[in-house]
């Protein structure tokens, strides 16, 4: 019972949270996973399987109507299954993508069957201007949104880490390495659409240059990354210095033609 409230518990203040004051983050595997782990006395596994879920859900970017999957729930279920089965990436990896596609489409259910009717009735108050209402009936339907949401990973942990445990079981060895090699690739994809999204010719050399670094140097990722941002900070710096001395000749020109009319003028008033 712990466990449930645990796992619902985190998916309603991340998930849900990070909605409330903004898109703060906070649903994201690299969050989540700790949290779940944490809470469940196995803090190094949930580190581990939130990263490996952050590479791969960092590369799905829901844009307008264009959704993909919710990877707040999706890690939170996979890290709670992965610690009770004791199973860590073999058995998170296989369950997230499934799990990321189900809890995207009960959200989306949730907010067309809880927010969607009240619809009008924001206008309504708008109209009268009832701020107060307006703030009122926006936190009572996030509060009843993402309570229903949580109850998804609450009932699931309660009656389903046995179920999927026994289920697993039953699943062939060979079935179940497969698996495993395919959640080992996820993350790869998930960098490649990454990838894909960021790409530009003009930085691609700093691509290979970090390729090279890791497999050749075999300097730590950590190390990698602060290079990384040492490098951008003296690009923005030489960008932001270009940037003045291109200023400065247009702001010349522009006193030039002001003290050039200022003179006209002052012809012009003499010659009358």
């Amino acid at each position: 019972m712990y466990e449930a409230f645990a796992v619902a518990i985190v998916v309603f203040l991340t998930v849900g949270g990070q909605e409330l004051l903004g898109l703060t983050m906070l649903g994201r595997p690299i969050v989540v996973g700790p949290l779940i782990g944490l809470l469940l006395g196995d803090l190094p596994t949930g580190l581990t399987i939130g990263a490996s879920l952050e590479t791969i859900f960092m590369g799905i970017v829901n844009i307008g109507g264009a959704s993909a999957a919710e990877p707040g729930l999706a890690s939170a279920l996979a890290v709670a299954f992965a610690i009770n089965m004791h199973g860590g990436l073999g058995v998170a990896l296989p369950l997230a993508i499934p799990l990321g596609i189900i809890g995207l489409q009960i959200k989306t259910l949730l907010y067309v069957a809880v927010v969607g009717p009240f619809a009008s009735r924001f206008d309504t108050l708008a109209a009268e201007g009832n701020e107060k209402g307006i703030v009122r009936l926006h936190f009572g339907l996030w509060g009843l949104q993402w309570f229903l949401y949580a109850l998804i990973p609450f009932f699931a942990m309660l009656v389903g880490s046995s179920a999927t445990q026994a289920a697993l079981k039953l699943i062939p060895a060979v079935i179940v390495h497969g698996l495993t090699v395919a959640g080992n690739v996820l993350p790869a994809v998930g960098m490649a659409m990454l990838m894909k999204i960021l790409w530009d010719k003009n930085i691609s050399v700093f691509y290979f240059l970090g390729f090279l670094i890791v497999a050749y140097f075999k300097i730590p990722l950590i190390a990698v990354a602060v290079m990384g941002v040492i490098i951008a900070i003296l690009i923005a710096q030489r960008d932001f210095q270009i940037h003045q001395l291109q200023a400065k000749p247009a702001a010349a020109s522009a006193v030039d033609h002001s003290g050039e009319s200022k003179s006209q003028q002052e012809d012009d008033d003499f010659f009358g």
